[in-house]
């Protein structure tokens, strides 16, 4: 099934960069809203890279009372599990599978490149970067949990259980509540993946804290 190619916004830290960062919005927003993090990161000694910050498709968000917006897939109700949009979700990791090729044939092998989501765009994150025969370099998961986490044990790749995962969540997030995150952790956990864990003192957001160890996160990756 052919896919709509997302546009997106790009900053590179080096002229040559080796490396690549795919960043997923959350609801609602577009792919500005994470690049003031660039600089952020660069500050702290995060290594040079390409950051590809996408938009995701307009939609109609029936949680939102079927407001068209940016969303990566519908969302049906405050139960994140029960009823999910199967269809959205796996259009829109083809959609982000699409931008990790592009970003192979431009030169970055898939061991250089970290996908990275925040909310939806973390849910996004999982889905895909979950399901590569070939191993990317990381993933960070913000502020989310795993979608069609049902699916989730027949449709991983072997490969994926050597790619290292941040996931990072607010202990007053009012949105994805703490215990969902938790749970898809422990999804994630006993299926022996090698997931780095931390909490924030935080609602629905990323905090200070939260982006030194993203820093950090990417120089081991990466340097």
């Amino acid at each position: 099934m052919s896919t709509t190619a997302l546009t997106a916004v790009e900053i590179q830290t080096d002229p040559r960069p080796t490396a690549s960062v795919i960043w997923l919005h959350g609801l609602g927003a577009d792919g500005y809203d994470f690049v003031p993090v660039v600089r952020e990161l660069e500050n702290l000694g995060a290594p040079a890279a390409r950051y590809v910050f996408p938009h995701a498709p307009t939609r109609p968000v029936t949680i939102n009372g079927g407001y068209v917006m940016r969303a990566w897939y519908d969302i049906y109700g405050n139960d994140l599990v029960q009823r999910e949009d199967e269809a959205g979700i796996r259009q829109s990791q083809r959609q982000v599978e699409d931008l990790i090729e592009r970003e192979v044939e431009r030169g970055t092998p898939r061991s250089r490149i970290v996908l990275a989501g925040f909310s939806q765009g973390g849910a996004i994150t999982l889905q895909a970067g979950l399901r590569q025969r070939e191993p990317l370099a990381g993933l960070l998961a913000l502020s989310t949990y795993l979608p069609l986490a049902a699916h989730f044990a027949a449709e991983r790749a072997a490969a994926s259980a050597a790619v290292p995962i941040f996931m990072a969540h607010g202990r007053s997030d009012p949105v994805i509540p703490l215990a969902r995150a938790t749970a898809s952790r422990d999804v994630l956990q006993a299926a022996d993946y090698r997931l780095e864990w931390h909490e924030y003192e935080m609602p629905h957001s990323v905090c200070e804290e939260e982006i030194r160890h993203i820093a950090g996160f990417l120089k081991r990756l990466l340097a």
